[in-house]
C-alpha cells in the first residue's frame, strides 16, 4: 500500500509538473535575475539585517532600552532578514531534506520488491500482456524434422515461402536442441525478406543497438548530424563536444585525394621468368586500353584505373584498382577481375589462377599497401580551432594539446610498431558510423587508418588539427544499406542511394563525413587527456548501474 502510496504521488507531482509548462517552480524563481545574482543579493540582505539588528540590539542593552521597541529601519531590518532567511532556507534547506527522503523511499521501493519493473510509457499506450501461443501442428512437426536431421536448416526459406515463418521455427529447432532461452534475442518487428540471400543466412532473430546523435557537424560549409550506433558511454558525448568546438571555429574542410577500390589475384607459372613476362605486360602503359575495355564490360559503373604488380618467387600478385560509383565495389571489381584474368589466359596458358584474392588488396586486414597506396577513399580533412574555443570548450590549451599529441599520437604509436594507427581512437568514430548507416564492419580494420597531426598556429595562439586517412571503404547502395533503418541513417546524412546526376558522389560524401566524425572525436578525446578528464568522464558515463548478478 505504501509503495502504490507513494506512486501515486510521483505521479501526482509529474502532472503538476507538467500543469506548470514542464517548469518546476523554484525559490530562485523569486526575482527575475540569474540564479547567482538572486543567491548573492539575498545572502548579502541576510548578513546586513543580522548585523544591523545585532547592533542596534546591543546599544539597546547598555543604554536599557527596551528591546522590543523599534523604530522603521529596525522594522524593515527584520522584515529583510525573515524574507532572506526563508529564501535560503528554501533554496538549500528543502532540497537537500526531499533528497534525502526520495533516496529513503527508493531504497524502501527495491526492498519492497526484489525485481522492481519501470513504469510503461504513456505514449506507447498499454502493454498488452498475451499468452505465449502454441506452435501449430505443421510448424510442430517441421521443428521435430530439424532437430533430428530429417530437414536442413538451411532449407526453411526456400521450402516455406515464409521468411519470418522459417526464423521461427529456425529458433525454436535451436532452442530445443541447445536448452538455451532465446528471450532476450527478439523475433518480431524485422523484415526477414529483406536480408534474403544478401546480408544474412540462417536468421533467428536481430540484436538490438542503440544509434544517437553529434552534431550539428560543420563540414565543407553544411551541417551534418552524425548517427552512431555504439554502446559505448561517452563516444557520442565526446563527439558531440568536439562538433562543438569545429562549428564555433567555423568549421571543417575535407579534400578527396583518391577514389578506388583494388583487388588483387594470386597467380602461378612454373618459372619466375614467366611471372615477370606477366608482369611487364600488365603494367605497360600500351596495355592499358585494351584490359580497360576487358575490364569495364561486365558494369557501367566500374571504371579501370591501373594494376600494380609484385612478385614472390614464382608468383604473381596484381593489385587492380577500379572506380566503383556509389557501391563499396567489392563485387563490382571482382567480376572485373575475374574478366581480365579470363583474357590472360589465352595469351598465358601456363598461368595457374590460385586465387581471385591474393591479400595484396589488402581486405579486412592490416596491410602498409593500404597505409601508402590507399583503397576506397582517401580523404583528408582539417579545422583550425580558435584559442578561446580550446579554453572555454575543451577545457585544455593549444601547447597541451601539441606535445601530447607528438608524445602519444606519433611518438608512441612508432615505439608501439604501429601500421595506420597513428591516432587517438579513429576507429571508434569509423565502427559507429559503420554499423549504424550498414556498411561492411570488418572494414573498419582498414577505413581507420588515420595519422592525427595537431600544430599551433596563428603565434601560436590557433590549434591547426587534421586527419589523414588513406583507406576509408563506404558505399551507399547494396549490402547492408537497404536495410530499414540503415537507410534511414543514410537519409538523414542525405546520402541515400546512389547519385543520378554524379555516380560516386554520395559514398564520397559519405566518406568524408567520416573523416570530420573523426576529426571531432580525434580532438575531444585529446583534450580530455590533456586535461585530465578521461578517467572522470569515463566513470560517470561508461559503468551501469545495473544489477548483473545471476
Amino acid at each position: 500500500m505504501d509503495v502504490r502510496r507513494r506512486h501515486s504521488k510521483a505521479q501526482g507531482m509529474l502532472a503538476e509538473k507538467i500543469s506548470n509548462g514542464g517548469k518546476r517552480v523554484q525559490a530562485s524563481d523569486a526575482l527575475p535575475l540569474p540564479i547567482r545574482h538572486t543567491n548573492l543579493l539575498f545572502s548579502a540582505l541576510f548578513m546586513a539585517s543580522l548585523v544591523y539588528l545585532m547592533r542596534r540590539w546591543r546599544e539597546k542593552i547598555r543604554s536599557s532600552t527596551p528591546l522590543h521597541v523599534v523604530g522603521l529601519a529596525e522594522i524593515l531590518a527584520i522584515f529583510g532578514l525573515v524574507a532572506s532567511l526563508i529564501y535560503l532556507l528554501s533554496f538549500f534547506g528543502i532540497a537537500f531534506v526531499q533528497s534525502v527522503v526520495s533516496n529513503n523511499d527508493e531504497e524502501e521501493d527495491f526492498m519492497s520488491s526484489p525485481n522492481p519493473s519501470p513504469s510503461p510509457c504513456s505514449l506507447l499506450g498499454p502493454k498488452d500482456e498475451k499468452p505465449e501461443e502454441k506452435m501449430p501442428e505443421e510448424d510442430e512437426e517441421i521443428v521435430s524434422m530439424v532437430t533430428s536431421g530429417r530437414m536442413a536448416s538451411y532449407t526453411l526459406e526456400s521450402k516455406l515461402g515464409d521468411c519470418r515463418r522459417a526464423a521461427g521455427i529456425r529458433r525454436e529447432a535451436l532452442r530445443r536442441m541447445t536448452g538455451r532461452s532465446l528471450d532476450g534475442l527478439p523475433l518480431d518487428g524485422f523484415n526477414y525478406e529483406s536480408i534474403l540471400g544478401q546480408c544474412c543466412e540462417l536468421p533467428i532473430g536481430y540484436v538490438q543497438l542503440p544509434v544517437g546523435i553529434a552534431g550539428p557537424l560543420m563540414l565543407d560549409g553544411r551541417q551534418y548530424y552524425l548517427p552512431m550506433a555504439t554502446t559505448e558511454g561517452c563516444l557520442i558525448a565526446s563527439t558531440n563536444r568536439g562538433c562543438k568546438a569545429i562549428a564555433e571555429s567555423g568549421g571543417a574542410y575535407s579534400v578527396v585525394l583518391r577514389d578506388g577500390m583494388t583487388r588483387a589475384p594470386a597467380v602461378r607459372f612454373p618459372t619466375a621468368r614467366r611471372a615477370a613476362e606477366l608482369k611487364a605486360f600488365m603494367e605497360a602503359p600500351e596495355n592499358f586500353e585494351t584490359l580497360s575495355v576487358v575490364f569495364n564490360r561486365s558494369s557501367r559503373f566500374a571504371k579501370f584505373q591501373g594494376v600494380h604488380c609484385a612478385m614472390a618467387g614464382r608468383n604473381l600478385y596484381m593489385r587492380f584498382s577500379c572506380f566503383t560509383g556509389d557501391a563499396m565495389g567489392m563485387n563490382m571489381i571482382s567480376k572485373g577481375v575475374q574478366n581480365v584474368l579470363d583474357y590472360l589466359s589465352d595469351d598465358f596458358p601456363d598461368m595457374d589462377i590460385i586465387s581471385i584474392s591474393g591479400n595484396f588488396c589488402s581486405d579486412k586486414k592490416p596491410a602498409a599497401v593500404n597505409w601508402i597506396e590507399g583503397r576506397g577513399k582517401s580523404i583528408v580533412c582539417e579545422a583550425i580551432i580558435k584559442e578561446d574555443v580550446v579554453k572555454k570548450v575543451l577545457k585544455t590549451n593549444v601547447q597541451a594539446l601539441v606535445e601530447l599529441n607528438t608524445i602519444k599520437n606519433l611518438a608512441g604509436s612508432a615505439v608501439a610498431g604501429s601500421l595506420g594507427g597513428f591516432n587517438a581512437h579513429a576507429s571508434n568514430i569509423v565502427s559507429a558510423v559503420f554499423i549504424a548507416t550498414g556498411q561492411d564492419p570488418a572494414q573498419n580494420v582498414e577505413s581507420s587508418n588515420c595519422i592525427t597531426m595537431l600544430e599551433a598556429v596563428n603565434d601560436g595562439k590557433d590549434l591547426h588539427i587534421s586527419v589523414t586517412m588513406p583507406s576509408i571503404e563506404v558505399g551507399t547502395v547494396g549490402g547492408g544499406t537497404q536495410l530499414a533503418s540503415q537507410s534511414a541513417c543514410l537519409d538523414l546524412l542525405g546520402v541515400k542511394g546512389a547519385n543520378k546526376d554524379l555516380p560516386g558522389a554520395h559514398a564520397r560524401q559519405l566518406a568524408t563525413i567520416i573523416a570530420g566524425g573523426v576529426l571531432a572525436g580525434e580532438l575531444s578525446l585529446m583534450s580530455a587527456l590533456a586535461a585530465g578528464q578521461l578517467v572522470k568522464s569515463h566513470l560517470k558515463y561508461n559503468r551501469s548501474s545495473k544489477n548483473i548478478a545471476a
